[in-house]
């Protein structure tokens, strides 16, 4: 944070030209601060507030909690929340619709408000699924996290209407801090700071504005569950079309929080329904819809052209800019070549009338300019001149003009080519509709085959890979090993007295059972090792770059955890254990079937003898 950007913040905060909280916010804020408050105090203020104390006891009893219990007074609802977290929701409510600093034009409120509660409801959805923070700080954050945005819309209203206007993400934090001496995310950080927010979330927040590494603290993998949910808000307020195009990108991110396609889909769903209860309880409309700019490009026929006239008589630029504009275009002007070049850059008009003779840049130079530029090439160009010299309307084509209309004009003639330059123009619009809809296409066809590849190597009951997957990715293991010189290691594991959980308790109880083993593999493999399910209640650990000791004591570090964890709400008749055998490969021999083989024998001596023990194959010793 810059010494220019603190100087900022506190001559905004002076001024009163930030976001605030008010009413009971403000009071409950001032009342924490004193070191004898008590929990009775909190709540008396709370109940005088009939619409905040509702919102409390609705988020205490969210299923976004995972709420399995009925809270019915405040006061219960604030132990169960805490104080501090109940100071930071009632914070954020009470700056959600808050119409005092709606004055920025170009700013859509609605849009950001929809959004920034997306955010708050996927991220809280994500601390049940992983637990870092509690939930009810995790919706705090997620309201609050793009707050810097809301305070510049407020603060120079204006002017940053005029920056929403022409620039977008990394360009709009740079030109923020061009125009203003801060950028939204920094001045998202400073007022969570002064409104009280913990260390923690302050500096998982800034990790989450950059790229983050791969260290397991708290902060870092908060900041990792703000990204992804920023994602999930991103696919919630878009169209259709445009959550084809973001879903790629979102199963790659959900890849790093354990989701698969089919728990994405389940997970989405959840989060779209939430957003859209919270929406009604806290009056945020959910029903808003954006196109990507890319997929929204030549989605509409034209009624109308966007037009720029070129010409340094001021009288013809006038005269036709309204002849233009009462046949239904949309009509801009400039008065020589080189302001015309700066426009068409910033606007991109579809169609360019430009005279022949103008300084210091001409129409022609003009076309040769545009004409050589890819965002300029397929700019429709008409010439205005005097002359119908061959040799000079050749110079003119070579140029990049279109057409040309000679002088004396006749508007009739004029129109009639506008018109004929419109359907070429429609054409090449209807062309790139049909390129950004095959990449649509294209985009879709991937997650469709993303899902069957998963489908094919997955086990539906445990989601770990399944056999097909296993053999295959074993031989694929043993070849990089051989070629490596690497040891490689696997654990072939097997539940103990597992049949008679099924015939003595049914199959949905053994169910529970397979996922709750499956789901203590896949916690204690390592990030390097891939756990598999063979069938029944047989599992397969392939541990790639690792000798028969330290496989011994992935083994026992499996063992150990499933006899601690036991399964709950399923009353087995003994404790699951389970038995495995291990065995190692190491230059190449022995090959991977017979590695399978070999840890298969070791696993049935341990279970011929005292089972739940790990044992190294012998010919691995």
């Amino acid at each position: 944070m810059t010494m220019n950007q603190e100087f900022n913040f506190h001559e905004l905060k002076t001024s009163n030209r930030l976001p605030s909280p008010s009413g009971t916010a403000l009071e409950i804020m001032k009342l924490l601060q004193r070191d004898d408050v008590e929990i009775g105090q909190v709540t008396q203020l709370i109940k005088l507030d009939p619409a905040l104390s509702g919102r409390i006891l609705q988020f205490s009893n969210s299923a976004a909690l995972g709420a399995n219990r009925s809270i019915s007074n405040v006061g219960d609802a604030i132990i169960m929340m805490g104080m501090s977290a109940v100071k930071n929701f009632a914070l954020s409510l009470s700056l959600v619709g808050n119409d005092s600093y709606s004055r920025c034009p170009s700013f859509d409120y609605l849009a950001y408000w929809s959004k920034s509660l997306a955010t708050a409801v996927a991220i809280t959805r994500l601390s049940v699924h992983e637990r870092v923070i509690s939930s009810e700080e995790a919706f705090t954050l997620g309201l609050l996290s793009d707050i810097g945005r809301l305070a510049l819309a407020t603060a120079w209203s204006e002017s940053y209407g005029e920056c929403i206007a022409i620039a977008k993400d990394d360009e709009l934090l740079k030109l923020e801090q061009e125009r203003f001496a801060i950028n939204h995310n920094a001045l998202t950080v400073m007022l969570l700071a002064d409104w009280g927010f913990s260390d923690l979330l302050l500096e998982a927040l800034k990790l989450s504005f950059q790229p983050i590494g791969d260290s397991l603290s708290k902060a870092n993998r908060l900041a990792k569950q703000l990204v992804f949910a920023r994602h999930l808000s991103n696919y919630c307020v878009s169209d259709e079309e445009y959550r084809i195009a973001l879903m790629p990108a979102l199963l790659v991110e959900a890849g790093r929080h354990g989701f698969d396609a089919d728990e994405l889909d389940s997970f989405i769903a959840e989060v779209l329904n939430q957003w859209q209860e919270w929406g009604k309880l806290i009056n945020v409309k959910t029903d808003i819809r954006q196109s990507s700019p890319e997929l929204g490009a030549g989605k509409h026929m034209l009624s109308g052209l966007n037009i720029l006239v070129v010409d340094d008589d001021a009288m013809m630029l006038a005269r036709l800019s309204k002849q233009l504009t009462a046949a239904g275009h949309k009509v801009a002007a400039c008065k020589d070549g080189d302001s015309a070049l700066k426009y068409a850059l910033e606007h991109k008009p579809e169609l360019i009338i430009t005279n022949w003779h103008m300084k210091p840049m001409d129409g022609i130079e003009l076309s040769k300019t545009l004409h050589s530029s890819t965002w300029g090439s397929s700019i429709y160009i008409i010439m205005l001149t005097s002359t119908e010299e061959e040799s000079a309307l050749i110079e003119a084509f070579n140029a990049g003009i279109d057409d040309y209309v000679t002088t004396p004009l006749s508007l009739k003639v004029l129109l009639a080519r506008i018109r004929a330059g419109q359907r070429i123009i429609t054409l090449q619009q209807e062309v790139e509709k049909e390129r950004k809809d095959l990449q649509r296409y294209i985009a879709e066809l991937a997650v469709a085959n993303r899902r069957l590849e998963l489908m094919a190597n997955t086990d539906v009951l445990t989601g770990l890979s399944n056999r097909r997957y296993s053999l295959n990715r074993l031989e694929q293991e043993w070849s990089s090993a051989q070629r490596t010189h690497r040891p490689l290691s696997v654990l072939m594991l097997d539940l103990d007295h597992f049949k008679s959980v099924n015939d003595s308790l049914g199959h949905d109880a053994g169910d529970l059972v397979l996922v709750h083993a499956a789901k203590i593999m896949r916690k204690c493999a390592r990030m390097t090792d891939i756990p598999c399910r063979l069938g029944g209640e047989e599992f397969l650990v392939i541990a790639p770059n690792t000798d028969g000791k330290e496989a011994l004591l992935l083994a026992e570090r499996i063992r150990i955890v499933v006899e601690r964890h036991q399964v709950e709400n399923v009353p087995l008749l003994k404790p699951m254990t389970v038995s495995i055998g291990v065995a190692c490969s190491t230059n190449g021999k022995p090959g991977w079937k017979e590695l399978i083989t070999l840890a298969d024998e070791a696993l049935y001596a341990v279970k011929r003898s005292k089972r739940n023990a790990v044992q190294l194959a012998a010919q691995a010793q």
